[in-house]
């Protein structure tokens, strides 16, 4: 009984032994893959160029009075309003130089309106045959001349006025200020360099040079209205800005050492991120529509041999393809060689796998559905 007892454990413990060594070697399940078929999408022929950021309105602060320089009423790069005052010169010697004209035109008053009374009298003299004409026109001259000083003065008082105005330096324009000059404490004038500069910032325009065939060719594809032809740029970091401008000024001079055209364009900043002076890539559509393949630029990836992708090819197998690129547009890269239409490109989890592994291909839900 015994016997039988550890026979039947021995042969239970071999059951479940080679149970486990079964599922030990169960293959595993191969990995899952996101894809995205290759498609045809409309893309526009594109001329690049190098272009210059240039601002709308462009100011240098300058100090129109002589005096010394008492506040500065900004952050240096914020954005003011027009009107804002920017800075204060020293308000004294023009209130003093303003309340003496004043002085000046009460007494002017004063005087003309004695002799305005000194005229009245004498003529009342002259018409009785009491004065003669000699004194009656002596007391016509300083009328007049009371009257014209009165003028004189009011001048000055409208001089000085100004002057005092001009000890606050306001902003002309909305915009950035830079960086501030001259500091407080210091004197300044007229003559003196630019207390800072203050640049407006949304909109923005964009120069560069087109040559003559390129131009032609955007006119027509926008009807032959240059204000219909969009202008993208493409940023420092390889992206390409958000908002589309304008063509707003053809020049009206070619360059016969390029045959070029400058051509200005206008175009939104609400965030400031173009900056005055900058250098930029300026992308401008010409020609007509054309299908093109293209597949996700975020799936491509570069070695010393170029650029490649990896895609899911028969027996659901990992294969790797060779690429000849076109250009970009909106996160999709144009493949001129080396791949078809509908052949399903890896867009995550490609670097789970390597070729020849067999994998299990989903669509991407961020991908073409066709």
């Amino acid at each position: 009984m015994f016997f039988s007892t550890v026979r039947i454990a021995a042969l239970a413990g071999g059951v479940m032994a080679a149970s486990g060594f079964a599922q030990a070697q169960t293959p595993p399940a191969p990995p899952t893959v996101l894809v995205t078929p290759v498609t045809l999408t409309d893309i526009t022929s594109q001329a690049d160029f190098l272009g210059r950021i240039q601002a709308t309105d462009k100011v240098e602060l300058r100090a129109r009075v002589q005096g010394f320089l008492t506040e500065r009423r900004f952050t240096e790069g914020q954005m003011v309003k027009e009107g804002d005052i920017l800075f204060v010169i020293d308000k004294a010697p023009f209130e003093a130089a303003l309340d003496q004209v004043k002085a000046e035109l009460a007494s002017a008053k004063a005087l003309a309106q004695n002799a305005e009374l000194q005229l009245a009298r004498t003529r009342e003299l002259a018409e009785k045959g009491n004065a003669p004409q000699a004194t009656l026109d002596q007391r016509i001259a300083e009328d007049a001349k009371a009257k014209a000083d009165i003028m004189r003065v009011e001048a000055a008082l409208r001089s000085a006025e100004i002057n005092l105005s001009w000890t606050d330096v306001k902003a002309p324009i909305s915009g950035r200020i830079g960086q501030a000059q001259v500091t407080r404490g210091n004197l300044v004038g007229p003559s003196s360099p630019p207390l800072a500069t203050l640049v407006s910032v949304d909109p923005i325009n964009v120069t560069f040079p087109v040559t003559q065939r390129e131009l032609l060719q955007a006119r027509q594809r926008a009807g032959g209205e240059p204000q219909r032809i969009g202008v993208r740029l493409r940023l420092a970091d390889g992206s390409v800005y958000g908002e589309t401008g304008h063509v707003q000024l053809l020049d009206v001079q070619s360059n016969q050492g390029t045959d070029s055209v400058t051509v200005r364009a206008s175009i939104a900043n609400p965030d400031g991120v173009l900056i005055d002076g900058a250098s930029i890539r300026v992308l401008l559509d010409i020609g007509e529509p054309e299908k093109r393949m293209t597949t996700p630029s975020s799936a491509i990836a570069i070695d010393q041999q170029g650029p490649f992708v990896l895609v899911v090819g028969q027996g659901e197998k990992v294969e790797i393809k060779r690429l000849t690129l076109g250009p970009q547009r909106g996160g999709m890269a144009v493949v001129e060689k080396g791949l078809a239409v509908g052949d399903r490109v890896i867009v995550e989890g490609g670097q789970r796998v390597r070729p020849g592994m067999q994998v299990t291909p989903m669509l991407s839900p961020t991908g073409p559905k066709s």
